[in-house]
């Protein structure tokens, strides 16, 4: 018993010319490198925005580690209390 091809059945790809026209065809090329460099400029400012958010978050983190290391109530609460160690 032969294998029916089913290639046939699957619809081919019509030309570009056949397509209705999209907004990136119609753009001029000089337009659409703008916004593609545009795109990348406000890819590249999040990214630094970010970073920036993330660095400021470390040091506000830091900033109260120091200030509870040197509170002395904090220390005593948040300390392991085996003496028995120490004997």
């Amino acid at each position: 018993m032969a294998k029916k091809n089913k290639a046939s059945a699957r619809p081919t790809v019509t030309p570009a010319q056949d397509r209705p026209a999209t907004l990136k065809d119609m753009l001029s090329a000089d337009v659409l490198d703008k916004l593609k460099a545009q795109a990348t400029e406000l890819k590249a400012e999040e990214q630094q925005r970010k970073e920036k958010q993330q660095q400021e978050a470390d040091d506000a983190r830091k900033a109260e580690q120091k200030r509870r290391d040197n509170d002395f109530e904090y220390l005593l609460e948040n300390t392991k209390q085996d003496w028995k160690k120490f004997k």
